[in-house]
């Protein structure tokens, strides 16, 4: 009977661990589209439909203003430049009829760092299509400048026809490729970044808010995007950090403003609360120093090209195990980047990262008589070793 009893309480122990280490499942989100994803490390801890195409609205205007940063940080365009104000971006142009608008006309030029607030903030049309005239000389060429942008981020499931995102059957991207942005206008351009949690932005003596509401909800959201057409639903691009974790959101086709803030805040309080980054090495940390035989250094540093940043259940990184297994006698040369062995991070039995360990320095060859010497010591090693 005891010993009946002790194995009851045995295996209720057992199953209280384990469910202990369990996650539940990501929160039901009512949208079209959804991904959550884990910015320094990229793993993905939620996603529905992430990968098929819908229509953006103005989250176009990531893109956009992406494309503006990168040719103001390459020089060709300045902050105080002035920008003269088309027929085709004046806010009276007829397509822009009900939709969001920054209120510039003809005649009245405009700088640079105005427009983007009016493209990031308020999420001027007028203000797109007058960056695009002024960056590329028509917006035709500059939806070819945004497409070349995508592809170089490897969004390779989004197709930009214009710069606002009002309503094209062929305009279409994807969640997965929408975080992919986020990520490259954080992490590329954090200057321009910064704008995206201003809440308000005044032009022309009309002053409109940052339609992102939960910026002024949750202290750490500071970014990214709202969108909304009859045909694209309610959309949120979102970034929040909490204790040094980024998460980007997005959610597409929702059903209406309070929805899609709500939803976005149930993606990140679920990975904020179940998930946490680690950064387990730095980029070029020097894991081990083995000997290199026939080359002109005895030993060689060797570790790991990039930084390593994982994703884990919260809690679980204290028992991250690092193995690492090298190449026995390794041989001069030896370039920077050559693999050399590989590298295990695992929590219990289960690998959580894999990857190459390459050397960090370059090791010559070195002369004839010490590579004969080394010879001889690397056979007799292997006799004894055998």
């Amino acid at each position: 009977m005891m010993k009946q009893l002790f194995i009851s309480l045995l295996v209720a122990f057992a199953m209280v661990s384990h469910a202990e280490d369990m996650i539940p499942s990501p929160p039901q989100i009512e949208a079209s589209a959804y991904i959550l994803v884990d910015a320094a490390s990229g793993a993905v801890l939620a996603e529905h439909n992430a990968d098929v195409q819908l229509p953006p609205a103005s989250l176009t205007k990531m893109m956009t203003a992406y494309v503006l940063a990168a040719e103001m940080s390459a020089g060709r365009i300045g902050k105080d430049d002035m920008v003269v104000v088309s027929e085709n971006a004046w806010s009276q142009n007829p397509i822009f009829a009900g939709s969001s608008l920054m209120w510039i006309e003809p005649g009245k030029d405009v700088r640079v760092e105005d427009l983007e607030r009016g493209i990031v903030i308020s999420s001027g049309n007028d203000a797109t299509v007058a960056i695009a005239e002024h960056v590329a000389g028509s917006e035709e060429v500059f939806a070819e400048m945004m497409n070349t942008q995508a592809a170089a981020l490897g969004m390779k499931d989004s197709w930009f026809v214009n710069s606002h995102g009002l309503p094209d059957p062929n305009h279409l991207v994807t969640a997965r490729d929408l975080a992919t942005l986020a990520k490259a206008i954080i992490t590329r351009f954090p200057e321009h970044y910064a704008m995206y949690k201003e809440p308000e932005f005044t032009y022309n003596n009309i002053k409109q808010y940052n339609r992102n509401s939960l910026l002024g909800e949750d202290s750490s959201v500071d970014g990214l995007k709202t969108g909304h057409t009859a045909e694209a639903g309610y959309c949120l691009v979102a970034s929040a950090e909490r204790r040094g974790m980024r998460l980007i959101t997005v959610v597409m086709g929702t059903k209406s403003t309070k929805a899609r803030k709500n939803e976005t805040r149930s993606l990140l309080n679920y990975g904020f609360r179940f998930y946490e980054s680690v950064k387990v090495f730095a980029a070029n940390q020097e894991l081990e120093k083995p000997r290199v035989w026939k080359g002109q250094q005895d030993l060689v540093p060797v570790g790991l090209i990039d930084a390593t940043v994982l994703t884990l259940p919260r809690g679980k990184s204290k028992n991250l195990v690092t193995t690492v297994e090298l190449t026995p006698q390794l041989e001069a040369p030896l370039a920077v980047g050559d693999p050399v062995g590989t590298l295990k991070l695992s929590i219990g039995d289960e690998i959580v990262f894999e990857s190459p360990v390459v050397a960090l320095e370059a090791v010559e060859e070195a002369g004839f008589f010490a590579r004969l010497w080394d010879s001889i010591v690397m056979w007799i090693t292997g006799l004894f070793a055998t």
